[in-house]
């Protein structure tokens, strides 16, 4: 029909609003209702958990002291980045990170991967003292994370995170405050804490087991990212079929 040529579209706003608006909504629709089909969008990656209550405490150290400004969380399926940093990073790994740390910038290295690559106590001396170990670094120090963790709170944190999706049960929550002693103390008994979190390591993360400080929860945090999935078992014919 002629009256519907661009000319007569694009001299007339409300048709041109209407007809805009009818072409969003069946795109939009063409998207979202197949999504109503699927239980999750996240393919399921066998090994991920949510995070122990030390490594939460972690975590939130991390944002507070806006670390994420420097280091992202993701590392991109390109050639580059698979040889620098390894495999690259499946959402089943952010599913229960409320906000994800993915980063956009880079002032500081991908930390998608860096658990296990450093010991603890490198990571407790890095982040005293960067210079000291990384001569070239730009990163501040962070002495002050030696200072005792206050986590008197943190059954109510892991509630506030399962309100939001994440499956943490009430066993968890109960036990929220031993199992983070005991995770950061070696000699604790670590019967009930590592069943409730699998491949959780125990351990004086700062050197030493006598106080639970921020450093400890900070570098128990580092060292579990990119650990709890086996990628020499991940291929891409089984997250099509997960």
């Amino acid at each position: 029909m002629r009256w519907f040529n661009h000319g007569t579209i694009e001299r007339n706003l409300i048709l041109m609003g209407v007809l805009t608006l009818i072409t969003v909504s069946i795109g939009g629709l063409a998207q979202i209702v197949p999504l109503f089909t699927v239980e999750s969008t996240i393919e399921r990656v066998e090994g991920v958990r949510p995070y122990t209550p030390l490594e939460l405490s972690g975590r939130d150290i991390y944002v507070r002291e806006g670390c994420y400004l420097c280091h992202s969380q993701m590392v991109r399926p390109f050639r580059d980045e698979l040889e620098r940093y390894g495999h690259y990073s499946l959402a089943a790994e952010s599913m229960y990170d409320h906000p994800f740390q993915w980063g956009s910038k880079r002032t500081g290295p991908d930390l998608a991967r860096v658990g296990g690559r450093y010991s603890d106590d490198w990571q407790a001396a890095h982040l005293r003292s960067p210079r000291a170990v990384v001569p070239e670094s730009v990163m501040p120090p962070y002495a002050f994370l030696d200072r005792p963790l206050n986590y008197t709170d943190i059954a109510e944190r892991l509630r506030a995170q399962a309100a939001v999706g994440v499956p943490y049960t009430p066993e968890m929550i109960a036990h929220a405050r031993a199992d983070l002693e005991a995770q950061a103390r070696p000699e604790a008994d670590p019967t009930g804490f590592a069943g409730r979190y699998a491949r959780a390591r125990q351990g004086a993360f700062d050197g030493d087991a006598g106080v639970v400080t921020e450093m400890d929860a900070l570098v128990a945090y580092l060292q579990m990212l990119g650990t709890l999935v086996r990628f020499s078992d991940v291929t891409p014919e089984q997250l099509r079929q997960q």
